[in-house]
């Protein structure tokens, strides 16, 4: 079908008078008083939907990011603040069935783009972090690149299906697919690095790969280099899976094997899945297939070491139990779960084994059932993801993130027991799973979850793994009931909610170097004199950290400024392999990788970090640490800091999250700098 020159001219003579109509519409809006401009931006948005459906559209309103932007598009709503969006939500955004949600992620992707080309100087997003943003944006909504509307997208959204599509194929044009696909492959890698739980998105960005690499239509040129690993880890690791058969297909082909072709099979099964830490749905076939051909051979299926080995004989039966309940192809993860969790050992600590067999025969609630079912579908039932995700957090008892929830403290206090005190961990699930109720103590009063009132998640939270999904609402609300019970108390409320809330190993020690009242710096010398003579090694005389301490850092963006009070967890502190002191530390946030600004970029792989942590030089960290705990009857020798030291770390915090709270100025911080940490740190 050609298209005549009049129709030429009658499109771009439409998309002329809607970007007409687009103008005046922001120019309204650029003139409305504040509080009047909720009622002028539907006419912008109406006037943007148009123009998005139009060809030249997109790149028509990229030209204007910048106008509609100051004229207020964004005020009021997450996309005025850039620099905390999640990519991974912009697949909800464009999957709603209201038409302001689509078009406003829309623009809010265009502006970025904008920033991208170099169109426009955000005062909130470099070039460098709006590129990477738009990367992730593509990679995690690929699928929408190259299909139509699905039934169900046409039937909750009509044509405002084809907005996102739109967008979305102007991104990849203006950054180009090589590009994408590249930059996607090595963030996928930095991802797996960190050994997340959550991994659902990761293979979807995998089978997106795949696809694009099968499609005649994409010129990948060399961004496809790197990505074999990843597609085979997850469709074709071995040699009888290598052209990916199918399920049935291959539980057939491992009857006719004999012993040696089992242990290649069982190897590069266990290879694969430590190189990527993705696990592939056949490999729950072979595991379950093993369970009768001996230990050998099931051993090598995990990549066991010896005291793997030797946790497996020991616990036979309990392992074999586990594999039925808990090993799938849709339970994929679980293996390597039990894989890792069999490496701790932690089954020879005595309560643990017997609580992993009540988890195993556990009745969920119906409500947790239905909570289960809500997220994860039916593929597995409720119990077997549960057990699932139970193996999963206790052999990454660091991979646990909190999802796009202001929950840092219950996911840092999910991975500390998962990590320093299992068997707790496991009694909190079955509290939460099977009586919908937690019961902890805050200074010997009994604080029920079911009685306390909201805690600091708006919402219930929906992205999270199976074990969080639980449990996190009722720790949300103990941990906010303890916030009120000492709200009155003068001071950080954490002094006296750690200890109670994380476990009898948090230092009752207690150093903040904010005015908790006005946010001011205090004390900053004598804080960093502490910090150092209780953590460093070279002045606690060389005492490592025998339990990990929950303390609080301040997030900072990557031009060093305020972003927000964060939780996090000490783990340990040590020379890196150039002979740097670094602290290594456990971050919440599903992605411990950040730029704070001033030099201050956090690392987490290739200074000696373990799965699950992130790394900075003592001074840096430092710098960004406003709350710790101690055991005050370990004193420290606090007079051998040096003041080069005092003073690199102190010029870091005045420039940088500091430079309003200097007590000489007079200044106040702002008023969310007040009160308990309560607020989620985007990307």
């Amino acid at each position: 079908m050609t298209t005549s020159i009049s129709d030429m001219y009658g499109e771009e003579s439409k998309l002329e008078g809607l970007l007409a109509k687009f103008d005046e519409a922001t120019e309204i809006l650029a003139a409305a008083a504040d509080y009047a401009k909720p009622l002028k931006v539907r006419r912008v948005l109406d006037t943007a939907r148009r123009v998005i459906l139009q060809e030249g559209g997109c790149a028509a309103l990229e030209e204007r990011a910048e106008k509609f932007e100051r004229a207020g598009v964004f005020l009021g709503s997450d996309w005025a603040v850039p620099q905390t969006l999640v990519s991974s939500l912009t697949t909800r955004a464009f999957a709603s069935p209201d038409d302001e949600t689509v078009v406003i992620e829309a623009l809010s992707e265009l502006r970025l783009l904008a920033v991208v080309m170099g169109r426009y100087v955000h005062s909130q997003v470099t070039i460098h972090q709006a590129r990477r943003f738009l990367t992730r944006v593509l990679a995690v909504n690929l699928s929408l690149l190259f299909t139509s509307p699905s039934e169900a997208e046409r039937e909750t959204q009509g044509r405002l299906a084809l907005v996102p599509r739109a967008v979305l194929r102007h991104l990849a044009d203006r950054i180009g697919y090589e590009n994408v696909i590249g930059n996607l492959i090595e963030e996928i890698w930095r991802i797996l690095y960190q050994r997340p739980i959550q991994v659902d998105h990761i293979k979807r960005m995998v089978t997106q790969i795949s696809i694009c690499q099968a499609n005649p239509d994409i010129d990948l040129g060399t961004s496809g280099q790197g990505s074999e690993r990843l597609v085979s880890s997850l469709y074709g690791p071995t040699q009888a899976s290598r052209e990916d058969p199918g399920l049935e297909v291959y539980r057939q082909r491992l009857e006719s094997m004999d012993t040696n072709t089992l242990q290649n099979e069982a190897t590069g099964f266990a290879r694969a899945m430590r190189d990527t830490g993705l696990v592939s749905p056949y490999h729950p076939v072979l595991v379950r297939f093993l369970l009768d051909k001996g230990d050998h051979l099931l051993s090598e299926a995990f990549g066991l070491s010896t005291t793997g080995r030797d946790c497996l004989l020991c616990y036979q039966q309990l392992v074999y139990a586990l594999i039925e309940e808990a090993v799938h192809p849709s339970t994929a993860q679980a293996v390597y779960g039990l894989s890792l969790m069999l490496e701790r050992g932690i089954l020879f600590q005595p309560p643990v084994a017997p609580a992993l067999w009540r988890q195993i025969g556990l009745p969920l609630s119906d409500w947790s059932e239905a909570r289960l079912r809500f997220v994860f579908g039916d593929e597995a039932t409720p119990r077997s993801r549960l057990l699932e995700g139970v193996l999963c957090m206790l052999g990454l008892p660091l991979g646990v993130g909190q999802g796009n929830n202001p929950t840092c403290q219950s996911a840092r206090a999910l991975s500390m027991w998962a990590y320093n005190d299992p068997d707790y961990l496991l009694q909190m699930v079955t509290w939460a799973a099977r009586d919908d109720e937690i019961i902890m103590h805050f200074e010997g009063q009994p604080i029920s979850s079911r009685e306390s009132y909201a805690g600091v998640a708006k919402e219930l939270p929906v992205d999270l793994d199976p074990v969080s999904l639980l449990v996190v609402p009722h720790l949300d609300r103990i941990y906010t009931e303890m916030g009120r019970r000492c709200a009155d108390r003068e001071g950080d409320p954490h002094r006296w909610i750690n200890p109670e809330f994380h476990g009898w190993w948090t230092g009752r020690g207690f150093r903040i170097n904010v005015d908790v009242a006005t946010g001011v710096l205090q004390d900053l010398e004598a804080f960093i004199r502490h910090f150092y003579a209780c953590y460093h090694p070279f002045y606690n005389g060389n005492q490592p950290l025998i339990h990990p301490q929950p303390a609080g850092i301040v997030v900072t963006d990557s031009a060093a400024r305020f972003v927000g009070w964060h939780a996090i967890t000490l783990m340990r502190v040590a020379l890196d392999a150039q002979n740097v002191m670094r602290v290594y530390f456990y971050n919440p946030n599903d992605d411990s990788g950040q730029d704070w600004g001033d030099g201050v970029v956090v690392s987490t792989t290739g200074n000696g970090e373990r799965f699950g942590e992130a790394s900075l030089p003592f001074e840096q960290f430092a710098s960004r640490l406003y709350i710790f705990h101690f055991d005050p009857l370990e004193g420290g020798e606090v007079a051998k800091v040096s003041r080069d030291e005092l003073d690199r770390v102190i010029g870091l915090i005045h420039r940088s999250w500091g430079a309003d709270r200097i007590p000489d100025l007079g200044l106040q911080a702002e008023a969310e700098g007040n009160g308990i940490h309560s607020g989620e740190i985007g990307e």
